[in-house]
């Protein structure tokens, strides 16, 4: 099947669908820049289909690349589209609902992070939200943390809207598909972005990471188990005991 961009973006679901029946090629201008096939389990796709450029983030164990693509050919995949994307180092990622037990820990993150901050110049903000990085290199990067603490809205506040700045902290929770990228596209990014701290929420074996960032390095390092509480190393006096988060959330 050979579908052209826009068709693809405005009935982005059904030809998900459609491509567990068959291949569906992308084209544009005439040209063929991409390629929907079924994936299979246990085999990186980017080894099979070079070429296309799409990363499938589902809701099943894996996290497969299949490709490079422009921050332009991002920017004109996701105008306009009501799913959720990010691009990291020139790859596409389609983001996955969440399930029950990740939101249950963002909502206690979120829910600590609320009170701390009430009455002080940062505030949490949760995803989906747009952040637009760029790294020593000058690579443009969106990302859509779980959480992050903004502290310089009002001076990096678009006209269009959209925050234009660097997160002081950032948290990404992990889940089977995201592993990964959390752990290691995603630290190296936010680490080459400016950020200040980066937490690490594990809930599959209940733990959170904290990292502080200084000069393009890691300055410091600490995780947290259940039972525990973590404690910020940026902000003073900021602590989420563990098993709040990490309860059972039914």
């Amino acid at each position: 099947m050979i579908v052209n961009s826009t068709e693809l973006q405005n009935n982005f679901g059904k030809y998900l669908v459609l491509a567990n029946q068959e291949e569906v090629i992308v084209t544009r201008n005439g040209n063929p820049i991409a390629k929907l096939v079924p994936v299979t389990y246990g085999k990186m796709l980017s080894e099979r289909w070079p070429s296309s450029e799409i990363i499938m983030e589902s809701t099943a164990k894996y996290n497969d690349s299949l490709g490079k693509s422009t921050y332009e050919e991002f920017l004109e995949l996701t105008k306009d589209n009501e799913l959720r994307y990010e691009y990291i180092d020139g790859q596409i990622y389609m983001l996955a609902s969440p399930k029950t037990e990740h939101q249950s820990a963002l909502t206690e993150l979120f829910g600590n992070f609320y009170n701390f901050f009430q009455g002080k110049p940062c505030r949490p903000f949760v995803a989906p939200y747009d952040i637009v990085l760029r790294t020593s290199s000058n690579q443009i990067n969106s990302v859509q943390p779980d959480l992050a603490v903004i502290c310089d809205l009002e001076q990096h506040l678009g006209e269009d809207g959209f925050y234009k700045g660097v997160p002081a902290l950032v948290i990404e929770i992990l889940s089977e598909s995201t592993r990964r990228k959390d752990l290691v596209s995603k630290l190296n990014l936010y680490m080459e972005a400016g950020v200040k701290e980066y937490w690490i929420v594990n809930p599959l074996n209940k733990e959170i990471t904290v990292y502080l960032f200084e000069d393009l390095n890691i300055k410091d390092s600490t995780t947290y188990k259940n039972g525990e509480s973590a404690l910020s190393f940026s902000f003073l006096g900021l602590s989420v005991p563990l098993n709040v988060v990490f309860a059972r959330p039914y």
